[in-house]
């Protein structure tokens, strides 16, 4: 089958970024340009917590439908470090390498696994919130909590929403890289936010990676289907002792140096960020 174009000019972009280590780029084409008005009407009104009865009504589909994909995506997905995340006494935020639509379900998968779906929250970024389609819908009506360029937004609502989740002891799902690379395999550096949340909170982070193996079967877009493996790392709890500054920095720092280990042995290869297709694009 003919790969689809539109992953192609994907993955061209995602070579450039390399190219210029620029690793936190935005490669994906034709997302939503969300405009105030859209904001006001989409955003600012979003109910996180899901408290509204027309809101419950609709995560309660949309979870079941979630599940099912869950289920679907995961039959032969395997988890290594449970141990590590079952018995944590407070909230947590979990980091992961983003790479795919549905990775998020991969977290998901482990979340069943210990029971904690009910306080399981995702942080995305507000133009998936417009996306078209079965997605958008999904984005929209599950436990997602967009994240906004409104200042007033922020103050008002996500962060009392982060706060409440965690002081609740839910788990928050924040991909540090930023935007989705698609298929690559290799962990990104990271953004500081989750690590500011951790500390502000007093929570851990959670570091995963998932390394993907390529199937037989061909998608609709003509890459191999992937098998994952999530691999979940011992949390990176913040040091009393040091500032807000000290602690967010080596958190993320500790958190990366995971990853790349996690990388290097799931792979049986050293991480360096020269561009090579087969090895960094699953599927191809």
């Amino acid at each position: 089958m003919e790969k689809s174009k539109e992953r192609l000019k994907v993955i061209e972009n995602i070579k450039r970024a390399v190219h210029e280590k620029n690793f936190n780029a935005k490669v994906e084409e034709g997302d939503p340009v969300i405009t105030q008005e859209d904001r006001e009407k989409v955003i600012l009104n979003y109910d996180t917590n899901k408290k509204k009865i027309k809101n419950k009504v609709e995560y309660y589909f949309a979870k079941s439908l979630t599940d099912a994909i869950t289920n679907d995506v995961n039959k032969d997905t395997q988890i290594i470090g449970l141990e590590n995340i079952e018995n944590l006494p407070t909230g947590a935020i979990i980091t992961c390498n983003h790479f795919s639509k549905v990775d998020n379900t991969v977290i998901r998968y482990m979340i069943n696994k210990i029971h904690k779906a009910k306080d399981f929250g995702i942080i995305v970024q507000e133009s998936n919130f417009f996306m078209p389609g079965i997605i958008g819908w999904l984005i929209r009506n599950n436990k997602t909590i967009p994240l906004s360029l409104d200042h007033n937004y922020i103050s008002n609502n996500f962060m009392p929403t982060i706060k409440e989740l965690l002081e609740n002891k839910a788990y928050i799902l924040i991909y540090p890289e930023e935007e989705m690379w698609f298929n690559y395999r290799k962990p990104r550096p990271l953004k500081i936010g989750a690590y500011h949340y951790a500390v502000k909170y007093n929570v851990p982070i959670v570091p995963c990676f998932i390394k993907t193996e390529n199937k037989e079967e061909i998608g609709d877009d003509g890459f191999k289907k992937s098998k994952y493996t999530l691999y979940i790392m011992p949390p990176i709890y913040p040091d009393k002792n040091k500032s807000l500054k000290e602690n967010k920095e080596e958190m993320r720092n500790k958190d990366y140096n995971m990853k790349v280990e996690a990388y290097e042995k799931a792979y049986g290869r050293k991480l360096d960020y020269t561009f090579n297709l087969e090895e960094d694009i699953a599927g191809w």
